[in-house]
């Protein structure tokens, strides 16, 4: 026997689906803005200051508006743009100890030939690397 409330979110659940088919969702940059907006308010709870809520209001805002864009091409757009400016970033934000066993384990080079990011074993001396991407044989100190 089926609880009245299961198909009462059934259909909220359905609703709230077709009433976002065609729109953006979330992606890094909504995301970015919510945990922006998130920051914000726990640094007003300890500083209170207004200014501090209008900025966590104006980012949840914006969060808010391009998860319900229409516009898909150009919030892709955008969301590669910011992709590709904190690609360095990201992997510090997600995992923090990870990427400092990455960074204390291996040193990154870029493939003098195609720009691709190359990693070697620190600590081995005069290595030879060769890239993934192009095959390319370069000689670096790890």
């Amino acid at each position: 026997m089926q609880r009245k409330g299961a198909n009462t979110n059934d259909k909220l659940n359905h609703r709230m689906n077709e009433w976002m088919r065609g729109r953006n969702g979330a992606d890094a940059l909504a995301n970015a803005a919510v945990w922006v907006a998130v920051l914000l308010c726990i640094i007003n709870f300890f500083a209170q200051a207004s200014w501090l809520w209008w900025l966590a209001i104006a980012a949840l805002a914006y969060s808010w508006w391009r998860m319900t864009s229409r516009q898909i091409q150009a919030r892709t757009r955008e969301n590669e743009i910011f992709l590709r400016h904190t690609g360095r970033l990201r992997p510090w934000l997600q995992d923090f100890s990870a990427a400092w066993r990455e960074a204390r384990m291996y040193k990154h080079l870029k493939c003098p030939h195609c720009g691709q990011r190359v990693r070697a074993p620190r600590k081995k001396g005069k290595v030879r690397v060769s890239c993934p991407k192009c095959h390319t044989k370069f000689d670096a100190r790890s």
